[in-house]
C-alpha cells in the first residue's frame, strides 16, 4: 500500500474503468437471443466475446491473473544473485514461495515473518517476492506496503485501525485473491493492531463469501537482531561457517523472542500464540565480504565498471561490531548508496 491509497478500493480488473461500459454493451447485445434455435450458439459467442475483450483490456491495464504460474527459476537466480550472505532466508522463501502457488488446495493464506537488523536484505526481499508474483512488483495495485510509523502513528487510535484495516484487506482481496501485503517496521507497530487480521490469516474457507487462501502475508521486522546475532557469533566464535547454521537453529527461539518482545508489533500476539506465521526467517549481520559485494551490485546497477579499490574504500569506511571481532556491519548495507556517492 502507498501513501495516497489508503482504503481506496480497486475494481475486479483494476485499470481504466472506462473501456468495461463499452464491453458490457457488447456482451448485452451477444447475450441478447435472436430465436430458441441459436441461443446456445449465442451465449458461447458471447463469452468468447468477453474473453477476447478482457484479453484486450489486459493488454493495456494491469489485470489479476489468479492462477499466474510461479517462476521457480527466476525467483531462485534473483535471490541467489541479488541477495547477499542469507543462504537461510534464499533457502526458506523459495521453497515456501513455490510450494504454495504450486498448492491448488492451500488451507490459508502463506504468512511470512521476516526479522534481522536494518540493512540486511529485508526489504530487498520483499521488493523481489513482489516482483516475482507480479510484473509491476511493488507498484502494482495487488501489491500493498504498509508502514507502521506512517499509516498507524497513534495508539489511541488503535480501533480505527484495525477497522480500516479489515477493510482494505477486505476489498483488495475480493479484487485479486493473489493479493500482497507487506507490513514494514514491525517492531515499531502498536502491539495489538495486527491481531485485527487474524481471521483472515486463520484455516477458514470462506469469510462473508471470500476466500483469502490465495493471498500472501510478509511482516518485515527489526526484532529478534539480537537473538539472530548472538546465534551468528556463537557458530563463528565455535569455528563453523554461517552457511552450517540452520532454520531449526534460529525460529523456535525467534517466535518466542519476538512474541515476548514488548518493543515487537507482534508482542503476545494472537498469530503467534494460534501458529498463523508459517515461517519466522532470520536474516544474518552481514560481513565485510557482503558489504563489498553490495558496493559492486550497486556499482553495477548505476552502469559504471566495478573499480575495486572504491568497493574497498567504501566497505572500510563501515563500521563494524563486535568491538573487539568487528565482524559484522552495523548497518548492513544500508548505507552503501550514500556512501558510493562520495566516489
Amino acid at each position: 500500500m502507498r501513501a495516497g491509497r489508503w482504503m481506496r478500493g480497486s475494481g475486479p480488473l483494476g485499470g481504466p474503468a472506462a473501456l468495461w461500459p463499452l464491453l458490457a454493451v457488447h456482451v448485452a447485445t451477444a447475450l441478447e437471443p435472436v430465436s430458441m434455435g441459436v441461443a446456445a450458439v449465442g451465449a458461447a459467442s458471447a463469452l468468447t466475446g468477453l474473453f477476447s475483450y478482457t484479453k484486450l483490456y489486459c493488454r493495456f491495464a494491469e489485470c489479476c491473473v489468479e492462477e499466474r504460474p510461479l517462476d521457480a527459476a527466476a525467483l531462485k537466480r534473483d535471490l541467489e544473485e541479488k541477495l547477499f550472505g542469507q543462504h537461510l532466508a534464499t533457502e526458506v522463501i523459495l521453497k515456501a514461495l513455490t510450494g504454495f502457488r504450486n498448492n491448488k488446495h492451500t488451507k490459508k493464506p502463506l504468512t511470512l515473518s521476516l526479522h534481522g537488523w536494518a540493512g540486511t536484505g529485508k526489504n530487498f526481499v520483499s521488493q523481489i517476492v513482489a516482483e516475482n508474483l507480479h510484473p509491476k512488483g511493488l507498484k502494482s495495485k495487488f501489491v500493498h506496503l504498509f508502514v507502521s510509523t506512517l499509516h498507524f502513528p497513534h495508539e489511541e487510535k488503535m480501533k480505527v485501525y484495525q477497522d480500516q484495516l479489515q477493510k482494505w484487506i477486505r476489498g483488495n482481496v475480493s479484487a485479486c485473491s493473489s493479493s500482497v501485503f507487506i507490513f514494514d517496521e514491525m517492531d515499531k507497530l502498536h502491539p495489538g493492531i495486527i491481531d485485527a487480521i487474524k481471521p483472515f490469516l486463520d484455516y477458514y474457507e470462506q469469510i462473508d463469501g471470500i476466500s483469502y487462501r490465495r493471498a500472501i502475508f510478509i511482516f518485515l521486522s527489526n526484532s529478534g537482531g539480537d537473538l539472530i546475532t548472538k546465534t551468528a557469533l556463537d557458530f563463528w566464535r565455535a569455528g563453523r561457517k554461517r552457511e552450517e547454521i540452520q532454520l531449526k537453529d534460529l525460529e523456535p527461539v525467534l517466535s518466542v523472542g519476538v512474541f515476548n518482545n514488548k518493543h515487537s508489533g507482534l508482542w503476545h500476539s494472537v498469530l503467534i500464540d494460534r501458529n498463523l506465521v508459517d515461517y519466522f526467517i532470520p536474516f544474518l549481520p552481514l560481513e565485510y565480504r557482503h558489504v563489498k559485494m553490495c558496493v559492486r551490485a550497486e556499482m553495477r546497477a548505476r552502469g559504471t565498471a566495478v573499480n575495486e579499490d572504491i568497493v574497498t574504500k567504501v566497505t572500510d569506511e563501515m563500521t563494524f561490531f563486535p568491538k573487539d571481532e568487528k565482524i559484522y556491519s552495523d548497518k548492513g548495507c544500508k548505507t552503501v548508496q550514500s556512501r558510493l556517492d562520495l566516489y
